[in-house]
């Protein structure tokens, strides 16, 4: 799926690619950069077992065909420990900012801390500094927030002079989230991601290196008016199955 987005005001429009598995009730997810997968892949693809694509496809597939394995054993709105939050029903704008309120909900930021963004969403950066946290973002397509803050390409750069880390998930679809991990488990760092890509991916690192997540599964807020639900979890309410 390719998916363009241009919000009201904005000089910048938002060009996101997704490979979507369905694996009974529920999808798997993973975006991707231009390029990286071919759709003729997925002409082919309905009906090939989960361990053949987990085992040979590229990257983005494998992550999605993991993400709806992991959300078919445990979907997002039947788990325990998820607390549910319902998007409004409004414009993309409108519910990419309650989204994004969402997930600030999970930043727990100390007055003059320093955290590292590692994927830039504008509100987020603005969120971090309400909370009188100094922003490091990180990001391969941007050079700049929309308040003006450099934006590094370095990922272990931000990590390591950070007090606390938030990241997306596509870090998992990018090959950087083994590296993100494993920096914030030897650091002990929070870790918080947001995630539309591999959030039942993300799910099953909570307690071992992730502190706290925010889920949504497909379909998205942005291919929708209508209301639509996250799910957040936090390390201390996280039980094991």
């Amino acid at each position: 799926m390719h998916h363009t987005t241009r919000l009201p005001g904005a000089d910048v429009t938002y060009r996101n690619y997704y490979v979507l598995l369905r694996v009974g009730e529920v999808f798997g997810a993973c975006s991707f950069e231009a390029g990286e997968l071919e759709p003729s892949f997925c002409e082919e693809t309905s009906g090939l077992s989960l361990d053949k694509l987990i085992a040979d496809a590229p990257l983005p597939v494998r992550i999605a065909a993991l993400d709806a394995y992991l959300a078919s054993v445990e979907p997002h709105h039947q788990a325990s420990s998820a607390e549910e939050i319902v998007l409004p029903a409004g414009t993309p704008d409108v519910r990419a900012r309650a989204r994004d309120a969402a997930v600030a909900g999970l930043l727990d930021v100390q007055d003059g801390s320093k955290v590292a963004l590692i994927g830039v969403v504008n509100p987020l950066v603005d969120a971090i500094a309400e909370r009188g946290g100094t922003c490091l973002p990180c990001d391969f397509n941007l050079r700049e927030t929309a308040s003006g803050i450099p934006v590094s390409r370095d990922m272990t750069e931000v990590i390591d002079a950070a007090d606390a880390v938030v990241a997306t998930g596509m870090t998992l679809s990018n090959g950087s989230f083994d590296v993100l991990l494993d920096r914030c488990r030897q650091q002990e760092k929070p870790l918080a991601v947001y995630a539309q890509t591999g959030s039942a991916v993300v799910r099953s690192f909570l307690g071992s290196g992730v502190t706290a997540l925010s889920a949504e599964p497909f379909p998205f807020s942005q291919f929708s008016s209508r209301p639509s639900s996250l799910y957040r979890y936090r390390e201390d309410g996280f039980h094991e199955h």
